[in-house]
């Protein structure tokens, strides 16, 4: 195992063997993919043209067509059917190592540190998620995501000036992991226990890959190697479905005349979550928010409804921007959260606040006219994960589609 070199200040404790640096210790596995662990230290309005074809407005983040929309088929049923075939035989047929970077690097946090300093890591590095190590057990034991932030905050909502220095920074994640249980596990909670890692191999297939994402409603999924390498690291990477789709339409792609339902409109698939005023049947109501609603009822839609994001709308109903679970990591930064109550905080608040640490973001979006390829094309660009669907005059929200209604529709 070579030391390749340190890039970042972190904090992680190390397993015994592996060689360190700084406070960043580097290395290269058997796939060249480098890890990085951290050391425990104390110190858009659409423009329609008039012919068939529309174009893409950068700006507002709008996709357009680049061919017409094939007409509604009276046997788009069975044309559905056959398309999620093909797909299911795209996918059984590719592992993991056809959509994993050949060269990449991935954050592990010791699950011994200190919830606040593991949050500002996370904040710092751009992270929504990472893998927790256990030292005792010499392995990959959980992940940690903003939704554990999320519930962090809402525990110490009521004094949080008090209780945020003190128990982020006296309590492990692993502890905070443990005693998520006692706080939320409901009236049942001494018959509970954490549920094992959810993972999969690098030689599971990707439509197995992919329904472990969807049917266990996270994220990202790590991969664990089949055999152990030099490193004594069984982790390889995260699969998410971003990576999934991405390569999925790249073979779509390949022979798009192969498939005619990719030109059908999205009005007429059943996909994504729509607002009742469509008259279009969801299976979850689709949830927005204003400006002036309380952040803390934003972020419980997001929870109760195992959500990653809300539509923020003005008075009228048009669309300002969206919300995300992410979005709450901007608190992290020079500990706002211990200097705010989060219940006065408004949703209007909590988005100047994340522009102000990330800055302005393009806001997504498509027509219930835009085609299933303008669709998937759009979610299969890096750091697109979900599209609003608009009206296009008054940009009134019409339902929303994400990645994993995407991948739900591909493979029924």
């Amino acid at each position: 195992m070579g030391l390749v070199g340190t890039e970042f200040q972190v904090v992680f404790d190390l397993p015994p063997g592996l060689y360190q640096t700084g406070a960043w210790t580097a290395m290269h596995l058997s796939n060249e993919m480098l890890v990085t662990l951290v050391e425990n230290n104390t110190h858009p309005a659409v423009q329609l043209e008039q012919s068939p074809v529309r174009r893409m407005n950068l700006d507002e983040g709008t996709i357009l067509t680049t061919m017409p929309p094939e007409p509604p088929s009276r046997n788009s049923g069975m044309q559905i059917a056959v398309f999620r075939h093909r797909v299911s035989e795209i996918l059984l047929h590719n592992t993991i190592y056809d959509v994993v970077p050949v060269s990449s690097k991935i954050a592990i946090l010791d699950a011994r540190l200190p919830v606040k300093q593991a949050f500002n890591i996370m904040h710092d590095e751009g992270l929504a998620l990472v893998p927790l190590w256990d030292d005792g057990q010499g392995t990959v034991t959980g992940m940690l995501t903003a939704s554990d932030f999320v519930l962090i905050l809402r525990k110490l909502q009521r004094n949080i000036r008090v209780l945020g220095h003190e128990e982020l920074e006296m309590h492990s994640v692993s502890a905070w992991k443990e005693a998520k249980l006692q706080y939320y596990g409901g009236a049942d909670v001494a018959g509970m226990q954490r549920r094992p890692l959810v993972h999969v191999k690098d030689s599971d297939n990707l439509r197995d890959v992919a329904l472990t994402i969807i049917q266990n409603e996270i994220s990202s999924v790590p991969i664990f190697k089949s055999s152990t390498d030099i490193s004594g690291i069984p982790l390889l990477n995260l699969a998410t479905l971003p990576g999934i789709l991405k390569f999925l339409c790249s073979k779509l792609q390949e022979q798009p005349e192969g498939y005619p339902i990719l030109r059908n409109q999205i009005s007429s698939i059943p996909i994504g979550t729509w607002s009742q005023h469509t008259g279009r049947a969801s299976t979850r109501q689709l949830r927005t928010s204003g400006l002036s609603a309380p952040l803390i009822t934003c972020l419980d839609f997001l929870l109760e409804d195992r959500i990653s994001s809300i539509p923020i709308v003005a008075d009228n109903g048009s669309l300002v921007d969206v919300y995300s679970l992410s979005d709450i990591m901007a608190l992290a930064k020079n500990d706002v959260y211990a200097c705010i109550e989060l219940e006065q905080l408004t949703v209007e608040n909590a988005l100047e606040l994340q522009y102000q640490v990330n800055g302005r973001r393009q806001c997504h979006t498509c027509l219930s006219t835009s085609t299933l390829l303008e669709v998937l094309d759009q979610l299969s660009v890096p750091g697109v994960r979900r599209l609003v669907v608009i009206e296009p005059m008054t940009r009134f929200v019409q339902g929303i589609i994400s990645l994993r209604d995407a991948i739900t529709f591909l493979l029924g």
